[in-house]
């Protein structure tokens, strides 16, 4: 079992909301506005770890190891979504997400293949690794910069935690597996030639909810995510690059195989499907 290990290791390097945020350092003038409503959008966003952890524990019932691990997952994610809410608290108070507005992110997420959302979350923490060290460098005011930068550590390391789980699940299963891992890892790393990033903030989830049906689109303010990246902590084709490259990077080590590109990658794909029998269809552009 990996959750032992694991909850050791997180154990270590957990950070506590008291004693390791710099509370005293904040400074008003700062602070914009524009950068204070973004902390509250985020706030909402960490706080959809509670029906992505709803999601895991139904659609891995048969995986008591993975399950418990979710455990360290949940609370961590849930304490991103906190820390920021204190920030709001102490400082914005008139911004301090509701909870209504905190209630309206929870919602059922239709079944999906166990594999595949293992690799979507994997491919998540990547992003948001990357997401929260460019808003750390576009904050001015030092104790959100502080969050932001703990935040980022905390994704890295729960990317870490899901590649061991992924590396488990080759051992297992095998082609079937790798096969899983290739098909989100190609449809995440395309997000430069699509366009919107990809991200489970704004992948659909539950078509009975149509068109509210991603985490995104039942925010206070819809439009935010793309808003923030786009003109705000300027996500561009730089960044965007460093996650590709980070996702092409573990798939490589995954695989025991160097892919350079998208298209290596997809042809990989293909091979692993055409050896299963399956399917080779994907997405537009992808090939």
């Amino acid at each position: 079992m990996l959750y032992p290990e694991l909850f050791k290791q997180l154990e270590s390097v957990r950070w506590d909301m008291d004693r390791d945020i710099p509370w005293d350092r904040f400074d008003r003038s700062l602070l914009s506005d524009e950068q204070a409503e973004t902390v509250k959008m985020n706030a909402i966003t960490e706080w959809a770890a509670l029906p992505a952890t709803e999601m895991f524990l139904r659609d891995n019932r048969d995986d008591s190891d993975f399950s418990a691990f979710m455990s360290i997952w949940f609370f961590e994610e849930q304490k991103h979504s906190l820390v920021l809410m204190e920030y709001l608290r102490r400082f914005r108070p008139e911004l301090a997400p509701t909870e209504d507005e905190l209630h309206a992110v929870r919602f059922e997420f239709d079944p999906a293949p166990a594999l595949e959302t293992l690799m979507l979350h994997f491919c998540g923490e990547i992003r948001l690794n990357h997401w929260y060290r460019r808003a750390a460098e576009w904050h001015t005011e030092p104790v959100i910069k502080h969050i932001y930068t703990t935040l980022s550590q905390d994704e890295a390391r729960h990317g870490g935690a899901y590649l061991r789980y992924m590396k488990r699940a080759i051992g297992n299963f095998g082609n079937e597996a790798k096969a899983a891992f290739a098909k989100v890892g190609v449809l995440m790393a395309s997000a430069r030639r699509t366009a919107q990033a990809l991200h489970p903030t704004n992948l659909h989830v539950n078509k009975a909810l149509f068109p509210r049906d991603t985490i995104q689109s039942r925010l206070p303010d819809p439009e935010w995510l793309e808003r923030w990246l786009d003109k705000q902590i300027a996500f561009d084709s730089v960044w965007e690059n460093r996650v590709v490259e980070r996702i092409l990077h573990n798939m490589s080590l995954l695989m025991d195989r160097s892919f350079q590109s998208v298209q290596e990658l997809n042809r990989y794909r293909k091979e692993l499907q055409a050896g299963l029998g399956t399917g080779a269809g994907l997405v537009p552009g992808a090939a």
